[in-house]
């Protein structure tokens, strides 16, 4: 739940109040007994952080280190906030005034940290979470209204692409993601088209087809479209998804433990896309942006496509498969030939693709690649604002030579090396524009906690896309 949030021009009496300063003379500390001041002042010369608690609320203090680059010090307050939730919640405090005495974008900042941290997946237990912070009120005059609720509806849209990431397939086949999309549009004012099996069948999309010949539910293709009167481009953005519901490997099995357990992620380039596209709509942006996303779940059943098998892509381009596991490629190219049809202006795609991504970068960025420099600088540079960052791999000539087939006109696996950027090349071949690749296999789903990231379902890359939705010219 999003706490309702409001500005306010006189501090509020008795109520718990996080201040973020640089230096702790910027404000008076008549409020606090001679020892808790003296207390806090002793506690700042070692720490960042401060808690005083005065029953029954508590006093936060942040004080704001200088970082060599700007990124670094915006991530430091979003932690902050996180560690103001994390001790309202425990002692069940459910309403804060925040006051900000350091640089006016701070404030947005730590407020995104706070409610980044207000997710819970408790929809299947028995006792719920129960906590959420009811109020918040801002004391900042540098800080508007306007900041406020686009944040707030990006916080939704990420919490939007958690939760159906933590769904599990017994709910959420590809059907019944296309419904969930649906009432995305609907809440938010993007329009949204779903092909069913008989028109991807007449489509002839062979890699979405092949993958999901073994589900006992039928494919979808999603079409989500905002596209405002007021729009700067006239030529879409286009954002390709995976959404492979739920990822046995097929025929190609993969283990259990650590690997098949969870693959019910394996539709996270699916729900940020949906989820960006819901911001994007929320707030109005004037940017003309589609999404497109295949779904479909991949099992062994009977009729499941097998190691051999050669299919025919939406393209006409022929693969032979030698592996089932490499299924995201294969449903993704299909969707990369049809934005063609919109001669976009830029796509770029999203997916848990490769186990390589996260042995290249762990669960703290994106792989990212492409063939438009100035795009891919740009996004790169809004990963870093956002702290939802990524590594840039090459795309050289090179990696194309293990997709040869001698009996097709590629394979879908290549090589066991530089099985990142080999998929990519993969995907490029489906792709005739300004194109940029993001492999999230290592960030979309966690099983620890970090700060503001939960266990399961991250929504990492929706505040990505949409901050370069954003800024998009």
């Amino acid at each position: 739940m999003i706490p309702q949030i409001s500005k306010i021009t006189e501090l509020k009496e008795n109520s718990s109040t996080a201040t973020l300063f640089d230096n702790i003379e910027q404000f008076s500390l008549s409020f606090l007994a001679e020892n808790e001041s003296g207390y806090l002042k002793r506690k700042l010369e070692k720490d960042s952080d401060c808690i005083i608690f005065k029953y029954p609320n508590i006093f936060f203090f942040s004080k704001i280190k200088e970082e060599k680059e700007n990124h670094l010090q915006i991530e430091a307050v979003r932690k902050a906030g996180s560690k103001l939730f994390d001790l309202l919640k425990a002692e069940k405090i459910k309403t804060v005034q925040l006051i900000n005495f350091s640089k006016p974008e701070l404030t947005i900042a730590f407020l995104e940290g706070i409610l980044l941290s207000g997710y819970s997946f408790d929809k299947y237990k028995k006792e719920k979470d129960g906590f959420h912070i009811e109020e918040i009120f801002i004391f900042d005059k540098n800080c508007t209204l306007a900041q406020i609720e686009e944040l707030q509806n990006l916080t939704r849209a990420v919490f939007y692409s958690r939760d159906l990431v933590n769904e599990p397939l017994s709910f959420l086949t590809a059907p019944q993601f296309s419904r969930e999309i649906e009432k995305m549009g609907e809440e938010s004012g993007f329009s949204v088209e779903v092909f069913n099996k008989k028109k991807i069948e007449a489509l002839k999309m062979g890699g979405l087809l092949a993958v999901n010949k073994g589900s006992i539910d039928p494919p979808t293709f999603n079409i989500l479209e905002w596209k405002p009167e007021n729009a700067k481009n006239e030529k879409p953005v286009v954002l390709v998804g995976k959404g492979v519901v739920f990822d046995t490997g097929g025929l190609s099995l993969k283990p259990t433990p650590k690997s098949m357990d969870f693959m019910k992620c394996d539709m996270a380039g699916g729900s940020v896309v949906a989820a960006t596209v819901y911001a994007a709509a929320k707030n109005k942006l004037p940017v003309y942006v589609v999404g497109l996303i295949p779904a479909t779940d991949n099992r062994p059943d009977g009729n499941a496509y097998v190691p051999g098998d050669i299919i025919t892509m939406f393209d006409g381009t022929t693969v032979e498969v030698k592996n089932t596991d490499a299924e995201g490629r294969l449903i993704l190219a299909d969707a990369l030939s049809y934005a063609k049809k919109y001669s976009p202006t830029l796509v770029i795609d999203i997916a848990t693709l490769t186990g390589a991504a996260e042995i290249v970068a762990g669960n703290q960025a994106i792989v990212g690649m492409g063939n438009t420099k100035g795009h891919l600088v740009k996004i790169m540079e809004t990963g870093n604002e956002t702290y939802e960052r990524i590594i840039e791999v090459p795309l050289w000539e090179e990696y194309a030579k293990p997709l040869k087939s001698d009996v097709a006109d590629l394979n879908n696996l290549g090589g066991r090396e530089a099985q990142s950027t080999v998929a990519g090349k993969f995907l490029e071949h489906f792709t005739d524009y300004n194109w940029i690749h993001l492999d999230a296999a290592g960030v979309s789903f966690r099983f620890e906690k970090d700060n503001y990231i939960p266990v399961g379902g991250t929504g990492y890359g929706t505040r990505l896309l949409f901050n370069f939705l954003k800024t998009f010219n």
